[in-house]
Formats: C-alpha cells, sequence, structure tokens
C-alpha cells in the first residue's frame, strides 16, 4: 500500500521497495550495509574510501528517499533502528543480485566471439573507428574486426553483396536495398601545409586554390564526384599535376609540400598534430553526409549488431558533448 509521508510517496512497509520512491542510487546502499556491518561510520568511511561527513549524507538521503530512520546515532556510536534491522537483508538482497547480473554480463561477453566485417572509406576510418573498436574489444575480446577500406561505391558493393557486415561511408541513401543511418555532415576543406602564404587566410575560393600547385583525387571516387559537382559551377578551375586514388594518400602528399588539395574536413590530422597542416574553408562549401549502411530487411549478426550500436552510441555521445560545451560557453 501507499501513503502520503512527509518525505513524499512512500510505501506503508517501509522495508519493502516502492518504484515510486527509488531516489537513491546503489553507493547508498553499499554505504548503509557498510555502516551496518562496521556499526561505526569511521571505521565504514575509511572502508569505502569517503569522508565521514560523505558518508553521512548518503545514509541521510537514503533515510530521506525511504522516509525512515535506518540509524540512531549519537556522538559516541551509531545503532540500527527496529526498521534498520529488517532493511538490511533487502538491501543484501538488491546488491546481491546486481552482482549476479553483472556476472551473467560479462558472461554472456565472454561468449560472444566471431568475426565483423566493415566496410568503411578511407577518410573516415581515424575519426570514427580506432576509439570503437577499442573499447569493443575491451568488452567483447573473442570478437576480432576486419576493415574493408575501400572507394565509396566499393563500400556499397561490399555491403550489398554481403561481404561486409554493414559499412561506413557517405553514399547509398538512393538505394532500395540499403537502409542509411546518417552520423554527421561534414565540410571539404583545403588541405594547407604549414608555413604556406594561404594559411593566413579565413576561406578560400577554387579561383584562388587555382594559382597553386593543386592534388586531386581519381576519378571513380565518390569524393571527386563531389568535387567535380563543384566545380561543373565555377569558372576558373584548378588544374591538377597530381592524381591519387585514396583521400590518406593526397593528404600526406600535402603534408610533403607538393601542393594543395581538398579533401574532407574528417580526413585531416587534428589541431596540434605534428604535420601543421592547415585546414581552410572552401567556398561556395561542398559537403557530404557519412552514415552507417546494412542491407534493408536483414538482421545484423550479434556481435555485428553490437558494433553497429556502439558507433550510433559514440556519435550521440560526441553530439551531447558538443551541444553542452556550446551551452557553457553561451552562459
Amino acid at each position: 500500500m501507499i501513503v502520503k509521508s512527509r518525505f513524499g510517496v512512500n510505501c506503508k512497509d517501509p522495508t519493502y521497495f516502492c518504484a515510486k520512491r527509488m531516489n537513491f542510487d546503489l553507493a547508498d546502499l553499499r554505504a548503509f550495509l557498510s555502516v551496518a556491518d562496521f556499526g561505526s561510520l569511521r571505521v565504514a568511511s575509511e572502508h569505502l574510501h569517503l569522508s565521514q561527513s560523505a558518508l553521512s549524507r548518503r545514509i541521510d538521503k537514503l533515510e530521506s528517499a525511504l522516509g525512515i530512520k535506518l540509524f540512531s546515532r549519537t556522538t559516541r556510536k551509531v545503532e540500527l533502528t527496529t526498521v534498520g534491522r529488517a532493511f538490511v537483508p533487502r538491501a543484501q538482497n538488491v546488491m546481491r543480485e546486481l552482482d549476479d547480473a553483472l556476472v551473467g554480463i560479462k558472461d554472456t561477453a565472454e561468449r560472444i566471439a566471431g568475426l565483423v566485417t566493415i566496410a568503411c572509406v578511407p577518410s573516415a576510418v581515424g575519426y570514427f573507428l580506432p576509439q570503437a573498436i577499442q573499447q569493443f574489444h575491451a568488452s567483447y575480446p573473442k570478437v576480432r574486426i576486419r576493415l574493408i577500406d575501400e572507394y565509396s561505391s566499393e563500400v556499397l558493393v561490399a555491403v550489398a553483396r554481403a561481404d561486409a557486415d554493414f559499412g561506413l561511408t557517405y553514399i547509398g541513401t538512393q538505394e532500395a536495398d540499403i537502409a542509411f543511418e546518417p552520423l554527421l555532415e561534414e565540410r571539404f576543406v583545403v588541405a594547407c601545409p604549414a608555413g604556406h602564404p594561404l594559411t593566413r587566410k579565413k576561406r578560400l575560393t577554387w579561383a584562388e586554390l587555382a594559382q597553386h600547385p593543386y592534388l586531386t583525387l581519381a576519378q571513380g571516387s565518390g569524393n571527386r564526384f563531389l568535387i567535380d559537382q563543384a566545380l561543373s559551377q565555377v569558372e576558373t578551375r584548378p588544374q591538377w599535376i597530381c592524381e591519387v586514388r585514396h583521400v590518406p594518400a593526397l593528404v600526406s602528399l600535402v603534408e610533403a609540400g607538393l601542393g594543395l588539395g581538398v579533401v574532407p574536413r574528417l580526413a585531416m590530422p587534428p589541431r596540434g598534430h605534428a604535420s601543421g597542416l592547415v585546414s581552410i574553408p572552401l567556398e561556395p562549401a561542398i559537403t557530404r553526409v557519412i552514415g552507417l549502411i546494412s542491407r534493408r530487411g536483414r538482421a545484423l549478426m550479434p556481435a555485428a549488431q553490437l558494433f553497429h550500436d556502439m558507433l550510433l552510441r559514440s556519435r550521440a555521445n560526441k553530439d551531447a558533448a558538443v551541444e553542452a560545451r556550446q551551452r557553457s560557453r553561451a552562459r
């Protein structure tokens, strides 16, 4: 039965957990059990590596949430109340069930094994995958990851033919048999070596780029297609002196000082990197949407689904962190 008290909505039996009053966390339960076991705030606080005041606050929070007094405290000692003694086995059961659940999850993770194959455009590998693979391996050490780093068109083919479990690319939104889940939209930038005169500019046009040695991506790549679309609207076009297949190779040539190139922003090294490369926004802007592709109507294998979902959560967490920083700056 649920009754009203000065602490809020509670159950008539104060030793019974009620879903409407779970306004405390497991650390509070752990603090209660420790004090109950040792019969001393000082010893319990040392055991939990907390100050006595912090431990007292946890106990107060639990008592306030339950609407009952669990301990009778004086300056010399702390003793369980009658209700507190009745609550001990219930709290122990909660902690025991949690421990059993965690062990069960760990056992499940250890049983998951196999191979997850991901097809990915090379320009997105460095941004999305290293940290995700590291975290996934820590959780599922028996699962191996295989990367197919290829053109966007090859990524699409690999997923369609089931050579890859899923893909990370920027095309596939128009394919009837392919499901596309967007992760982020990024701009193309001019990759410029450190010390180049253009590094002082806030943005560049194609006409300005045409005055310098220009490196480009080979025909047949999705990035080249997007760049050529933009160039079709430009009168003064840069003439390339060197053509490469993959974005990382183009970035390496820019770093070596061979010329300038237009690449996706994610392909550029982070600020402060030893390369010293500078990203300069290009006008008019070229953008692409990076996302996960999979075969529509076909369920992923368990290990592949876990990694797929981890990538989605990782992106959501990054978005939340960016929004939090923006709110903090606005204050």
